[in-house]
């Protein structure tokens, strides 16, 4: 057994790695052709940003088990091939926590006291104190747009400040914010209320661009923000617009959609934002951190099989009769939180049914919670984490089975509560393909291999005819669609499959044009 450093890990990283007995070479600096002439040799390889890790890297990884990245950050590898391949691929997702969240603060001081242009005024022989007047944190509202574990964090640090704490997390319960001393309520209330607003969510397509111009103008015109989650949540754009016209008072960035700023950023002409290069996770004790974690983690996997911070799902033994339930259980997750909206869950019930009632049917239970949380939390949740993630978010969950199934011989049901209202699907597997079977009381069977349209309407003459004569119009094909009606409502549900995805203001003129209820274009298939 041996294993490959090939970026710099910390010192206390690699005696762990050393004190493990497992012979351990250290190559920084790698080309990709001479990583794979080399990592044939190796059962374990431990990376920062620095290697890439491709689908010819782990081809030639012939005895390849595990790779580590010493961060969070996973896009320097190619997850699904190694996940295909049975390569277990793990991250550092926690060790950054506290150097995150203490980077956030530092850019809301150095906006407040207005320090990055009062050092280059000094530097410039300048003495102008009365240019660079600053506020106090005293009695401001703060605002977090999502209050997990750094905006958690946030909020201790907060507290000695003496702010009010308001923050928008549709997912965190109550009583978790109120024990952080922050109020949680809207989006719009926080937008309208906040002296300081500081972005600590995931970027998701429900997150992608959710502060832009309609954002910036709720916003105080005194209003500060601050993002070091990620690149894209903000509207680069709009955030120019707003800052040069005084829309909002100033800003704070880390992190941007592209990634080093190109010489000419028109960003950088404002004299109302603070950059920093994302440094997020840069501190000394941080960039430990996660050496000494990863070296710990992949030793665990490699001598006694424990697996922790799994990006993929871990190797195991898994029926092979229930693999094509996996993808339908994950499917049936994603489609089941989109169609439930941005309501916080309750619980989540998963009720096997048929032949599957006498197998042992946990791992496709995790891959319903996974997809009902990674458009939630992101990517970074797996089948490791995906319960612990569940827990902490006061969503019950329970497993059962009913060896009748009268239609197919198995079938998955998953059952969202939130509140007072719940939403249920049905999904089946034939041909190896996932299928969708049924939602709430409605029946009908289409195949789960692409995004869908979904529309819930009074059941009429000439709305499939309208649908399809709109998605011709703007180039969307159809590639599947179904009908599913109540006959005691008059009510009906359609999905169609769609090559494209659907944009909000083309959904928008469907349900004016035809009357719907309800349309929602769910982002079923990476």
């Amino acid at each position: 057994m041996k294993l490959l450093v090939s970026d710099p890990l910390s010192e206390e990283g690699l005696k762990i790695l050393t004190a493990s007995g497992i012979p351990v070479d250290v190559r920084p600096g790698l080309s990709e052709d001479e990583l794979c002439k080399i990592i044939g040799e190796y059962d374990g390889l431990i990376i920062r940003s620095g290697t890439t890790v491709t689908k010819k890297v782990l081809d030639a990884g012939k005895k390849l088990r595990v790779v580590g990245r010493a961060g969070v950050g996973v896009d320097n590898v190619d997850v699904p091939y190694a996940t295909q391949k049975g390569i277990l691929v793990m991250n550092t997702p926690s060790a950054n926590i506290i150097s995150a969240a203490e980077h956030s603060l530092a850019m809301i001081m150095s906006l407040a006291r207005m320090i990055p242009w009062a050092h280059a005024s000094v530097h410039k022989g300048e003495w102008k104190r009365s240019k660079f007047t600053g506020i106090e944190l005293y009695g401001k509202t703060l605002g977090i747009i999502g209050v997990g574990r750094v905006g958690g964090e946030i909020a201790k640090r907060a507290k000695s400040f003496n702010m009010t704490m308001i923050g928008y997390d549709p997912y965190l319960p109550a009583d978790v914010a109120e024990s952080l001393c922050v109020k949680l309520t809207t989006l719009e209330d926080v937008l309208k209320n906040s002296d300081i607003m500081t972005i600590h969510t995931p970027l998701l397509p429900e997150t992608k661009n959710m502060i832009s111009m309609p954002q910036f103008k709720m916003m105080r015109k005194n209003a500060l923000i601050v993002n070091v989650a990620r690149g894209g949540i903000v509207n680069e754009d709009d955030l120019y617009e707003a800052l040069k016209n005084k829309v909002i008072a100033g800003a704070a960035f880390d992190v941007f959609v592209d990634e080093p700023l190109k010489e000419g950023c028109k960003l950088l002409e404002l004299d109302n934002l603070v950059t920093t290069p994302h440094l997020g996770a840069s501190t000394v004790e941080a960039q430990e951190k996660v050496s000494v974690d990863i070296a710990e983690n992949v030793i665990m996997y490699l001598r006694d099989n424990m697996i922790s911070n799994a990006i993929n799902a871990p190797r195991g033994q898994l029926d092979p009769t229930l693999a094509p339930y996996l993808p339908l259980g994950e499917r049936l997750g994603i489609c089941i939180h989109q169609l439930n909206g941005m309501r916080p869950v309750d619980k989540i019930e998963v009720v096997f049914s048929g032949e599957l009632a006498q197998k042992n049917t946990k791992m496709v239970t995790l891959s319903v919670l996974i997809g009902v949380l990674k458009n939630i939390v992101g990517d970074s949740v797996n089948m490791i984490n995906v319960e612990s993630i569940a827990k902490s978010k006061n969503i019950k969950v329970t497993e059962s089975k009913n060896e009748d199934s009268p239609v197919y011989s198995n079938m998955v049901t998953v059952r969202v509560t939130s509140g007072k209202d719940a939403i249920s699907v049905r999904g089946t597997v034939f041909a190896q393909v996932p299928r969708l079977i049924g939602i709430d009381n409605y029946c009908f069977e289409i195949p789960m291999d692409t995004d869908m349209l979904f529309a819930r309407y009074h059941d009429k003459p000439g709305v499939i005819g309208s649908v399809g004569k709109i998605l011709g119009e703007n180039n969307i094909n159809i590639g599947q669609m179904t009908v599913g009606r109540d006959t005691g409502t008059k009510m009906a549900i359609m999905l169609m499959g769609v090559d494209h995805e659907v944009p909000a203001a083309l959904i928008k003129k469907i349900s004016d044009a035809t009357g719907f209820n309800e349309t929602k274009y769910i982002d079923l298939v990476e």
